[in-house]
C-alpha cells in the first residue's frame, strides 16, 4: 500500500506504514547498534527516512539522546546559522463553515464573535504590524465560501503588498487557507504569496474524520493531497504542519516525515517549512479534553528528529509556546518564530475587550516583538525579516539546491544584517538598538563570504543610517 509516488492520500500516508514504522522503532529502540548507524548515517546532512527517524525518537539511552541533541544543534548551525526569521500572523476572518472539534472558529460556537476585515480594517492592521517592523506575515482565514471566498482573500493580499508606510512595507505574505483548487492555487501563486501553509493536524484518517466531523474539511483525501494540487498550480514553497496533541505523536511525526518524503519524491521539492503547533486553550477548547498532550521534553526531542531527519526545511514555533520553551527548541532547530502576535480578527490596531475577543488560541509568549528581538540577540541569535529569496526567485527546487548544499549563509546572513539594520534604526527603543549595534558589528567581521559581498554589506549598512532601504542579495 505504501508508495512515496503515489498521488493518492490513502498510500504515501498509509496506516499500515506507519504502525509497522511504530512497531519496528519500539523493537530498536535500545538497539544501540543500529541507532549508531542511524546517526553516522544523519551526520552526513542528508536526512533520514521516516523509520530511520522513528527510531531516534523512540529510543531512550540517556547516552544516545544527548547525541541525538547535539546533531540536531549542529545540523541547525551548519544549514541555518544563528538566523531567526521574524514574521506575525494576521488574522482577516473567523467566520468558518467547519465543524473541527479543537478549534473555537467551528460553525456550531454561537457566542464567539464573529469579524470579517474590510480592506480598510486590514489597511490599519498591516500598518500597525509594519510600525512594529513586520515585513513577513502569515494570513490567516476561515473556510467559507460565502465570507471569505478567494476573491477576498486575493484582494486582501493586493491591499497588503500595496501598503507603503512611513519606511514600512510586508514584503512576503504567506497563505494559510483551506485545501482549495489547482485553479485556485494558481491564482494565489499569479498573486505573488510566499509560501502556502496548511497542517493537516492529524495524520490519522480515523481520527481525521472524527475531529472535523462535519464541513468540506471532513473529507480527509482532499485535505491531505492539496499540497499535490498547490505545487501543481506553480506554488513551490509549502508549508507542512500537524496539530501536536490530537494523536499519538509517534504517529503524527511519522506521517509528518512521509508526507515530507512524498513531496521530494513527486516534485523534487520537500516542504520549505515545517510548523510544530500544540493545541492550546481557547474560547470554547479545553485541551484536557484531548488525551494525547506532550510534555516539553518531547517536544524538544521531536524538534531535533524533525531537524535531523528533514535538515533543510525551515522550522517554525509561534507564540503558542512559552518563551522558556522556545528558548529551549531555538537551538535544536528552528528557524523562524512569530513576535508580538495577536490571533484575533483585527487584534493589532484596535483590540478587542478580553470578554469579546475572537482569538484562534491563547498565546503563551505575550512580549512585544521590540522585547523578542533584544531576546534573541542576547542568546546570541541574529534576528532577520529577509525576504530576498522570495523576491530574488529563490524559491522551490532553485531554494532547495543552494540549501541543502548549505551555500545559502552566502544569501541569507548579509540580508539578516541588512534587515535587522533597519528594523534598528526604523523601530527599536534604544536599549535595542545599542545591543543591535554590537551584535551587527560582530556579525560584519566574522561573515563567511567573499570579499566583495562584506565590501557590499558595509557600503549598504551605510546607506540604510542615510535613509535608503531594501537592500538585498
Amino acid at each position: 500500500m505504501y508508495n512515496p509516488k503515489s498521488n493518492n492520500a490513502d498510500e504515501f500516508i498509509s496506516h499500515e506504514e506507519i504502525l509497522d514504522t511504530l512497531k519496528y522503532a519500539d523493537e530498536n529502540k535500545n538497539n544501540l547498534e543500529l541507532i549508531d548507524k542511524i546517526l553516522e548515517k544523519a551526520k552526513l546532512g542528508k536526512g533520514l527516512t521516516h523509520r530511520e527517524a522513528s527510531v531516534l525518537l523512540a529510543c531512550d539511552n540517556p547516552d544516545k539522546n544527548k547525541e541525538i541533541f547535539e546533531l540536531a544543534k549542529k545540523i541547525k548551525l551548519d544549514y541555518y546559522g544563528n538566523r531567526i526569521v521574524l514574521f506575525a500572523p494576521l488574522y482577516l476572518s473567523n467566520y468558518c463553515v467547519n465543524g473541527c472539534v479543537y478549534c473555537p472558529y467551528h460553525a456550531k460556537n454561537k457566542h464567539i464573535p464573529r469579524r470579517k476585515l474590510t480592506q480598510e480594517e486590514i489597511k490599519n492592521e498591516v500598518i500597525a504590524l509594519q510600525d512594529m517592523g513586520h515585513k513577513r506575515l502569515a494570513i490567516e482565514a476561515g473556510e467559507d465560501p460565502v465570507n471569505n471566498p478567494l476573491e477576498y482573500i486575493l484582494e486582501s493580499i493586493k491591499t497588503i503588498y500595496g501598503i507603503k508606510h512611513k519606511n514600512g512595507s510586508i514584503r512576503r505574505v504567506n497563505v494559510n487557507i483551506a485545501a482549495t483548487t489547482v485553479e485556485n492555487y494558481r491564482k494565489l501563486h499569479e498573486a505573488g504569496i510566499g509560501t502556502y501553509i496548511l497542517f493537516q493536524e492529524t495524520y490519522n484518517k480515523e481520527s481525521y474524520e472524527k475531529l472535523h466531523p462535519t464541513g468540506p474539511k471532513h473529507n480527509y483525501k482532499y485535505h491531505t493531497e492539496a499540497m499535490d494540487r498547490a505545487m501543481q498550480g506553480g506554488i513551490d514553497d509549502v508549508g507542512l504542519g500537524v496539530l501536536f496533541g490530537l494523536e499519538l505523536y509517534r504517529y503524527e511525526f511519522a506521517g509528518l516525515l512521509m508526507h515530507a518524503e512524498h513531496l521530494e519524491a513527486v516534485f523534487g521539492v520537500g516542504p520549505h517549512t515545517i510548523s510544530v503547533p500544540r493545541i492550546r486553550r481557547a474560547d470554547d477548547i479545553d485541551p484536557e479534553t484531548f488525551d494525547n498532550g506532550i510534555d516539553d521534553d518531547t517536544f524538544a526531542k521531536i524538534v531535533a528528529c524533525i531537524r535531523i531527519a528533514v535538515p533543510y526545511t525551515g522550522m517554525i514555533v509561534s507564540t503558542r509556546e512559552s518563551a522558556e520553551c522556545r528558548k529551549r527548541v531555538l537551538e535544536l532547530g528552528i528557524s523562524q518564530i512569530s513576535g508580538g502576535s495577536k490571533t484575533s480578527v483585527g487584534g493589532y490596531f484596535n483590540p478587542m475587550p478580553e470578554k469579546d475577543d475572537s482569538a484562534q488560541f491563547d498565546v503563551s509568549d505575550r512580549r512585544p516583538l521590540d522585547e523578542v528581538i533584544r531576546w534573541l540577540m542576547e542568546l546570541g541569535y541574529l534576528p532577520s525579516f529577509c525576504t530576498a529569496c522570495y523576491r530574488n526567485g529563490r524559491t522551490g527546487d532553485r531554494f532547495m539546491e543552494i540549501c541543502k548544499e548549505k551555500q545559502i549563509h552566502n544569501f541569507c546572513h548579509p540580508n539578516a544584517i541588512l534587515t535587522l539594520k533597519e528594523y534598528l534604526e526604523d523601530y527599536a527603543s534604544d536599549e535595542t538598538k545599542k545591543v543591535g549595534e554590537a551584535l551587527i558589528d560582530k556579525e560584519v567581521k566574522i561573515l563567511e563570504c567573499p570579499q566583495c559581498v562584506k565590501s557590499k554589506v558595509a557600503e549598504d549598512l551605510l546607506k540604510i543610517e542615510n535613509g535608503g532601504r531594501d537592500y538585498n542579495f
